[in-house]
């Protein structure tokens, strides 16, 4: 037995900490050490949103059946949900019916909806109860709910939602007080099972709720999504958006359990699709090889025009994918952000282009580097080349978060490498064409 294995088998540790200690383990060892658990403390272990490969270990486990059962409904659809056709089958056929029928219920929801989220495990009493009644129900059933801080009163005719009555409100009410006369008179804050999970984050966080019902069209209540689910499930999606942003295939496993193999998976694709795109780069210098040839001292200043354009798009769509996010933008508003963008692309654009002008000065007049008789033109054509680039980047990343999601797409698929590979094509022809204006009849 090992000392991991011996530590969290005494039992005097934290579930947070233990699930730490297993995420660290090999995946042979992580079963291990949870066959040696205590069954509640495995079942606790196994609810953490934060232990990773929770599927593949209770593939593994002898006594998978059981635990699936004893989880919550959420995280034991979350669970199968990441194992493949045949393992998922063969998980829910160890399961009783009930148990199975519920958990195929919530996996027939895509996966990043409120239905996807929820769990059926919920307090319900029916009209005409009183606040004692309903303290009664409460303590007999809390051990198999996912939480107590909120009592749905529901029509005993066609089970649909009327009121939900918090905790608090329940354990100040009088005694024989009827439930549905506990807390104020307003119709609940609902959710559907097809909402998308951020635009459930935004109802909770808004009304600050700790939980939100899942209503069909008929009202009932399918199952609530807890507040802790919300958070973990944007979390996840940080971590996923952050990945993607960077130009990777979005990945839950913890980097050091990714394999090679798949390690090359995620990462080649994107690499090679803008490998393709940089090399519309080379086209581009390619059509300006004549200006090219009689201007050498342009060349100095590619790698300074891509690089800034680059970023002035990274920086746009960064904050725009947040906003889309949150809330703060809507697919209309694309407008609203160009005519901010402009102006502030161009402000932007002047401030680099007078440093890059100034810098050509600064090394001109003090003998660091002669850019020859013409050298006030030069720094004209980098000056104004900036200030168009720099603007093209700004527009271009506002508007590609907007685009992709038009198209259905994620927005944070808009990775800045992506933005940076199209503003370097575009930054070029940007540059070589101002060159050709400010410097016809000089130096070309």
């Amino acid at each position: 037995m090992t000392h991991t294995e011996d530590t969290l088998r005494a039992g005097g540790e934290h579930i947070a900490d233990i699930v730490t200690r297993l995420n660290a383990l090999t995946l042979a060892d992580a079963v291990t050490a949870l066959e040696g658990l205590p069954f509640d403390r495995a079942v606790e272990v196994l609810d953490r949103a934060e232990l990773a490969r929770v599927g593949q270990l209770l593939t593994s486990l002898a006594n998978a059946g059981a635990l699936l059962s004893a989880m919550s409904a959420d995280r034991a659809a979350a669970a199968l949900r990441d194992l493949d056709g045949p393992d998922r089958t063969a998980l829910l056929s160890r399961l009783d019916f009930e148990t199975a029928a519920g958990l195929k219920q919530l996996l027939a929801y895509a996966p990043d909806t409120a239905g996807a989220l929820m769990t059926t495990e919920f307090v319900s009493v029916p009209v005409g109860y009183t606040a004692a009644q309903t303290l009664i129900h409460l303590r007999e059933v809390e051990r198999t709910r996912e939480t107590v801080y909120a009592i749905h009163v529901l029509d005993p005719v066609t089970r649909a939602l009327v009121r939900i009555v918090t905790l608090r409100q329940l354990i100040s009410a009088a005694p024989q007080t009827p439930i549905e006369a506990v807390g104020p008179d307003r119709a609940p804050i609902a959710v559907t099972p097809d909402m998308d999970r951020e635009e459930v984050a935004r109802l909770i966080s808004v009304h600050d709720l700790l939980s939100a019902p899942v209503l069909n069209a008929r009202g009932q209540v399918l199952g609530i999504v807890t507040v802790d689910d919300v958070i973990d499930a944007i979390l996840a999606e940080s971590a996923e958006d952050v990945q993607k942003f960077g130009g990777v295939t979005a990945t839950a496993e913890p980097y050091l359990h990714i394999s090679f193999a798949e390690m090359i998976r995620k990462r080649a694709g994107w690499l090679c699709a803008l490998f393709l795109g940089e090399m519309l780069t080379a086209s581009a210098m390619q059509h300006f090889e004549d200006e090219l040839a009689k201007a050498v001292v342009l060349t100095l200043f590619i790698p300074l025009i891509m690089s800034s354009g680059g970023n002035s798009g990274s920086q746009a769509t960064s904050l725009l994918i947040r906003a889309l996010a949150l809330g703060q933008l809507r697919l209309a508003d694309w407008w609203k952000v160009a005519l901010r963008e402009v102006p502030t692309g161009l402000t932007l654009g002047a401030i680099l282009g007078a440093i890059a002008m100034g810098r050509i000065a600064l090394w001109q007049t003090a003998g660091i580097y002669d850019y020859g008789p013409h050298w006030t033109l030069i720094a004209l054509t980098v000056g104004a080349g900036l200030v168009g680039i720099v603007t093209f980047g700004s527009l271009s990343g506002s508007m590609l978060p907007f685009a992709l999601k038009r198209l259905g797409f994620d927005p944070a698929s808009a990775s800045a490498p992506f933005v940076a590979t199209l503003v370097d094509v575009t930054g070029l022809v940007i540059y070589f064409s101002v060159a050709l204006v400010v410097l016809h009849g000089t130096l070309l």
